[in-house]
């Protein structure tokens, strides 16, 4: 039998949304507004153009470029040859990046006219690139030269070739941040990543009513796998953009009655903070998602207050399971804060100890899964991809508890744990305290190289405007509140905190910055 009659592929999924719904709007982004039917047929389009150009079954295409439009086209253009997409952190530098392309082996790499001068210079450093795609970006732009231009693949006439694909092929290769390690491909196939869709439109609500706003960076996976993709598999409308800042976001929601964003806590609290927001409409704002970090809970009793309207989810996961794991519901939220919930539809996930049993509820142990969401394993690197999946499950080197409900809530990352005078500290724990000082915008706490305690518990803090707060204060309140093991043995007043643009904090620069602060005591 043809096996193209049970095939289900990523670019699948969006002919059959066009078949459905072909004159719904579906993708809005600066002055460009596509249906399902112009969506899917610029789609088909580029790739063509592309296999004109020899792009073909697993020819692996870095992705170099922020939120658009056509960033969106090309993923599912490349998904319909066959090939394999690697999107690319566009705040890397050169030598990063050409580190990725390297390991990927990516012979084509598509960018912006704002990243062009990046993405040469990476390509240039002994990558196998050989050609460029140019995509237009949300605001007018101009294209490059020597590049292949979008808008000429998007007027291609050529036939699209006779691809033989199947759900168990390689979609993409996503590159772990590296916010602890150096980066590592994680291979998906298209069968993770639509059972990860199905998981994510069960419960996190994505419905084809839906207007949702893309905001994050498209390069990470929870927002182009979380919510792009599944949002395009309802039939959704979507609104893209590159610009994740207030003055931005609010007037968008105003502007498109947008009803379902997601985005970072720090971006959430960037809302909060923004002079905007209690001038900008916001009554069509229904769904509120967040995920890298758990929400402070005196940030949820603030949203909660102010936007009462708005029902929060809390998604958690890493690229690895392509990025969906738990999910902690609106009615949970204060019920149980700090949690990152309970497994989604297509995961099982324990809290085990290093000889693999359940843990009692309470006790610290290490997160693993199985589910069909998971990646194949490391490209190129079979050495990590066995310990990865050590004794049958996935070992996500988070740590946690789990209570007698069976929510999971994430204590750090096993790096992350500070040891202390031979005391382990949860960063989480202390954060959770000093949000409760209701001068604090943002506060992130590291472990700090200490020569009588090993580790000294350190709180880098961000006051909010207008206020002001000492350090003095920051101890009293830590002190009176945990044991003294636990509170910070210096606070650190900083402008901002270091995050990647998918908002996740950057603790490792928090303490290469601050290495030496005890050197001399």
């Amino acid at each position: 039998m043809d096996p193209v009659i049970h095939r289900q592929t990523l670019g699948d999924l969006l002919r059959r949304s066009a078949a459905r719904s072909p004159h719904k709007l579906a993708i809005v982004c600066g002055d460009t507004r596509w249906t399902y039917a112009e969506f899917d047929r610029t789609s088909e389009r580029v790739a063509a153009g592309l296999a004109a150009h020899g792009v073909a079954k697993g020819t692996r295409v870095a992705i170099l470029a922020r939120n658009s439009h056509a960033f969106a086209a090309l993923r599912f253009a490349l998904a319909r040859l066959g090939a394999v997409v690697v999107p690319i952190n566009f705040m890397l530098k050169a030598d990063e990046a050409a580190y990725i392309l390297r390991h990927a082996g990516a012979t084509m790499l598509a960018t912006d006219s704002e990243l062009a001068r990046l993405a040469r210079a990476a390509a240039a450093n002994d990558t196998p690139v050989c050609n460029f795609v140019w995509l237009p970006s949300e605001e007018a732009s101009v294209p490059e030269p020597d590049m292949i231009a979008f808008d000429a693949l998007a007027g291609s006439d050529g036939e699209l070739p006779d691809v033989d694909l199947n759900g168990s092929d390689v979609l993409q290769i996503v590159y772990t941040s590296g916010t602890e390690s150096s980066p590592k491909g994680a291979m998906l196939t298209h069968d993770a990543v639509l059972w990860q869709y199905v998981s994510c439109i069960v419960d996190a609500s994505i419905a084809s009513d839906d207007l949702a706003l893309h905001a994050l960076p498209l390069y990470h996976c929870a927002q182009l796998d979380v919510f792009l993709g599944p949002s395009i598999y309802v039939g959704a409308t979507n609104v893209i953009t590159a610009r994740p800042v207030p003055d931005n976001l609010l007037p968008l929601i105003a502007r498109h009655g947008i009803s379902s964003f997601f985005a970072p806590p720090t971006v959430w609290i960037s809302l909060l903070r923004s002079p905007l927001f209690e001038r900008t409409d916001l009554s069509s704002l229904r769904k509120g998602y967040y995920g890298a970090s758990i929400m402070p809970v005196e940030v949820l009793r603030e949203l909660a207050q102010r936007v009462p309207q708005v029902k929060l989810w809390n998604l958690y996961g890493q690229t690895e399971i392509a990025p969906l794991a738990t999910m902690l519901g609106p009615e949970d939220q204060l019920r149980k804060p700090g949690s990152c919930g309970r497994a989604v539809l297509n995961v099982e996930t324990r809290v085990v100890d290093d000889a693999m049993r359940d843990v009692a509820p309470g006790d610290v142990g290490e997160i693993v899964h199985r589910s069909p969401h998971l990646m194949l394993g490391y490209f190129h690197d079979d050495e990590r991809t066995a310990a990865a999946f050590e004794g049958g499950w996935f070992h996500s080197g988070d740590l946690a508890t789990i209570d007698g409900d069976g929510f999971i809530t994430v204590v750090d990352r096993k790096k992350d744990m500070i040891k202390t005078g031979g005391e382990n500290v949860a960063s989480r724990e202390v954060e959770e305290v000093i949000y409760r000082l209701p001068e604090v915008s943002e506060v992130a706490v590291v472990g700090i190289p200490h020569p009588r305690w090993v580790e000294a518990v350190v709180a880098v803090v961000v006051v909010k405007s207008g206020q002001q707060l000492t350090e003095s204060q920051v101890l009293a309140h830590c002190t009176a509140t945990m044991a003294a093991f636990k509170a910070p043995k210096r606070i650190v007043f900083a402008e901002t905190l270091p995050k990647n643009p998918s908002g996740k904090l950057l603790k490792r620069q928090l303490r290469q910055s601050h290495e030496a602060m005890f050197a001399r005591d």
